[in-house]
């Protein structure tokens, strides 16, 4: 199963003890392709504070009631370190939050699946080398400041322009999130190509991100993309159309 960004940003958060807020965004991790963070808007308990919560923190949503439970209490929540989620988040404000909840954290210890048990989530081979510790600065990017150049909002994503190899396909329009966490894929609205019409693209197949123009670059041709599998957002994207997709494209599988 997968879960989409969208409708996520439609579910509340339940602390042990009650309610905390509404989800409004995740950070993730470019390089990794994983949600490091869920970020929650507090509402009217704490208001005009938005807080930083680890996916190791969920348990399953109740979708009756639209709710993530998190294994945290209001207290924690409350107390946990102010940490302006608008701007780059550091390392140093990722160690406050983890030590805040006395855990490891995911750069150097085990990160947690959507609901189960923890699992090790190693740096991957490809990060890059001078980013191999999440949060240190890159001597590459003159403009950094501190954050992590790889921990990106969501929704900042959300409408950056997909260009193929020989020209425009679309823009994102969504995520769709795995159990363990990772963006396995990117929702592709192409209705300035091909009206009324979405496929999803893996992140293993963008070449890179440009963050001045908006753009995404994928490593596709249109013509691959215009006869791809449809994805309708109104199906579960199930393991058989996974399938299709890989085979369609002749690339090997994530999950081999």
């Amino acid at each position: 199963m997968f879960w989409n960004l969208e409708a996520m940003r439609d579910y509340g958060l339940r602390a042990t003890d009650g309610d905390i807020g509404q989800i409004t965004d995740v950070l993730l991790d470019d390089a990794a392709w994983s949600v490091r963070y869920v970020v929650v808007d507090t509402g009217s308990w704490l208001p005009g504070r938005k807080v930083l919560i680890p996916p190791r923190a969920f348990g399953e949503p109740d979708t009756a009631t639209r709710a993530f439970p998190v294994d945290l209490t209001r207290d924690q929540v409350k107390h946990s370190p102010d940490i302006d989620c608008d701007r780059p988040v550091g390392r140093q404000q990722e160690e406050a939050l983890y030590g805040h909840y006395g855990w490891a954290p995911y750069w150097g210890g085990p990160a947690a699946p959507m609901w189960g048990a923890p699992m090790a989530e190693p740096v991957p081979a490809d990060y890059p080398a001078t980013m191999k510790t999440p949060g240190e600065r890159d001597p590459s990017r003159p403009e950094d400041t501190g954050g992590d150049p790889h921990l990106r909002s969501g929704r900042e994503i959300e409408g950056y322009a997909i260009e193929a190899e020989d020209g425009s396909i679309g823009h994102v329009q969504d995520f769709l999130i795995g159990h363990d966490w990772r963006i396995r894929y990117l929702v592709i609205d192409t209705r300035n190509w091909l009206p009324g019409r979405k496929v999803v693209v893996p992140p293993d197949w963008v070449r890179r991100i440009d963050w001045a123009t908006r753009e995404v670059d994928v490593d596709l041709t249109r013509e691959q993309v215009k006869s791809s599998p449809e994805y309708d957002p109104l199906v579960q994207l199930d393991r058989g159309f996974e399938e299709q997709l890989y085979g369609y494209y002749g690339r090997v599988p994530y999950w081999i």
